[in-house]
């Protein structure tokens, strides 16, 4: 089932962990199997993770750590309590009807405390299993979660080059600058959509509904301004982040340094509560 589609699986673990990924193509006896590692990592140093078909139309999807991965899961075992509990978060996500285990340790307060750590997440039966988009949703649904919530606690992070430095010397020139962010999308994304689904919390429209392909524009919004938090404290996805479609978005920034909160924007509206 897995044969010719590497690329596609690829592709989608790229878009969803916001890393670069490495991926090959094994076989148990005629059945393909998909293996996938952060790509500075390889297969030997770091996390990895394999789909594979199992049984009649389901699948299986195993994470265990390379033979050689004592630095990195040291590193893993520094991680924050944000990140490992951004990265639990991650894991509760996989799709309710993958059956998730992880070996030796019960309940959603996992943690990762030498290289013996395997989780696994067992599909029984997927609807038209050999399709591309089944394919991509068992992806997206079940091993981006997981690859994901590992990608948290090495500490991958997107870092954005922009910004402005200098005042252009004509007017209508191009000026360039570098400020170095760190950004947590796609995962912080993922989790959003995960957690409270596509629809803006304020306005309740769904853009994917309304605009059809075009609609991916589900933005994700802080109910705490990053910039403005001045004690340090664990980050909760299900309460710090909600969806926001852009024109909401972007009404609740109109105010500084405070922005509005969505109650505030549902009254200026005029809509009632959820």
């Amino acid at each position: 089932m897995l044969d010719g589609k590497k690329d596609l699986i690829l592709s989608a673990l790229q878009s969803g962990t916001g890393a670069a990924i490495g991926a090959a193509i094994g076989r148990d006896g005629l059945r393909a199997r998909v293996r996938l590692w952060f790509a500075d990592l390889d297969d030997r140093h770091g996390p990895v993770a394999e789909l594979r078909p199992y049984g009649l139309g389901g699948y299986r999807a195993e994470l265990a750590f390379g033979m050689f991965s004592g630095a990195v899961i040291e590193q893993i075992r520094r991680a924050s309590t944000e990140d490992v509990q951004l990265a639990r978060a991650l894991v509760e996500s996989i799709r309710e009807d993958a059956s998730v285990q992880i070996s030796g340790q019960e309940g959603a307060d996992w943690i990762i405390r030498d290289g013996s750590f395997r989780m696994t997440a067992t599909l029984r039966r997927a609807t038209q299993p050999r399709d591309d988009g089944a394919i991509v949703a068992i992806c997206n649904d079940v091993l981006v979660p997981m690859m994901a919530a590992m990608a948290e606690l090495i500490g991958y992070d997107i870092i954005d080059d922009s910004g402005q430095d200098e005042a252009p010397g004509l007017e209508g020139a191009i000026s360039q600058s570098v400020v170095r962010r760190r950004e947590r999308n796609p995962r912080n994304r993922l989790l959003c959509i995960r957690l409270h689904g596509e629809k803006c919390v304020v306005c309740d429209v769904e853009p994917r509904l309304r605009y059809g392909a075009a609609g991916g524009i589900i933005e994700v919004h802080h109910l705490e301004p990053l910039a403005l938090t001045t004690v340090p404290r664990p980050y909760d996805p299900r309460t710090d982040l909600v969806p926001l479609c852009p024109s909401c978005h972007r009404a609740v920034h109109t105010t500084r340094p405070l922005p509005l909160t969505p109650e505030a924007l549902r009254k200026l509206m005029g809509v009632a509560d959820a």
